[in-house]
């Protein structure tokens, strides 16, 4: 593989969005997790966003059965919008979700077998090309996108990049870890990674959080590797084995991370998010007074 080929811009992401929500149900029963709005933006939208600030063109989702709804918010909504404008209503809120014909392409997971085995069900869209992945279900809030600082990096580094995060030790046995290397500034170089270790084996605080770029020879690995933790086909095992054949660096996230695969998380940044906002940001200190009262 030569310097250039991992050098290759990111045009491609990959979301998987094919896991039943069962943790939010019944919520989730007939309504993708991805769905479900932090205020009045789903977090699927939120993603999406991130993708395109970082200058994703191709937008790759790995879905299950009955999540069409996915696609259908990114689509046009000719009868919504016609009666929009009939009745003098701004049309901002729906131009915002729309992705050009051709730019959104779906591919199924048929058996859930984890996250590995979703990225390489994307495998013959993704082609020779290099590829982000972004997990939905991780809210990431900065200044900047966390896709968008992990583009940056890799702009500079090439090779593979993925985000990084610190917790406290008692956490980290819910996490992929990171063996940290050199660090210099927020890059650090990766020299292992272990899934979801026991506190005293962990090689560090720093996790992985849920955005990667990866070089396509992990598809290789991804469709010959066998299951490890929890009977899954683990996209951290896979990425272990492409540590010392290529460059293989974190970034630390400048900005906030929240869990919205877990209702507390869900309920932090729906929070967190609306005291952000000008519309709505007093209102909502004036009810949380009031609860606390």
């Amino acid at each position: 593989m030569t310097n250039q080929s991992l050098h290759k811009p990111i045009r491609k992401a990959v979301f998987p969005v094919a896991g039943l929500g069962t943790r939010f149900l019944p919520a989730t029963k007939a309504i993708p997790k991805e769905m479900l709005p932090i205020i009045d933006r789903p977090l699927i939208q939120y993603a999406v966003d991130e993708a395109r600030e970082a200058g994703i063109e191709q937008f790759i989702f790995v879905t299950g059965r009955g999540k069409v709804a996915l696609v259908e918010h990114f689509d046009t909504a000719f009868e919504l919008e016609a009666t929009m404008n009939e009745r003098g209503k701004s049309l901002a809120p729906l131009a915002e979700t729309r992705i050009q014909p051709g730019n959104l392409l779906t591919v199924r997971q048929q058996v859930p077998l984890g996250l590995g085995h979703a990225i390489w069900c994307a495998r013959a869209i993704v082609g020779d090309d290099p590829f982000a992945v972004i997990l939905p279900d991780e809210l990431m809030v900065g200044k900047t996108g966390c896709l968008r600082q992990l583009v940056d990096a890799y702009d500079k580094v090439g090779g593979n990049i993925i985000s990084a995060l610190e917790v406290s030790h008692d956490e980290v046995s819910s996490y992929g870890v990171i063996a940290p290397g050199e660090r210099e500034g927020a890059l650090t170089k990766v020299t292992g990674l272990v899934e979801k270790p026991k506190r005293d084996e962990a090689p560090s605080n720093l996790i992985v959080s849920g955005r990667y770029i990866l070089q396509p020879e992990v598809m290789h690995i991804l469709g010959v590797q066998e299951a490890g933790a929890g009977g899954e086909i683990q996209l951290t095992d896979a990425m272990a084995r492409m540590i010392g054949k290529q460059p293989f660096n974190a970034v630390t996230f400048d900005g906030r991370r929240y869990d919205c695969g877990s209702k507390l998380g869900f309920v932090e940044a729906t929070i967190a998010l609306a005291l952000e906002r000008p519309d709505m940001a007093n209102d909502v200190r004036a009810l949380l007074d009031k609860f606390s009262n």
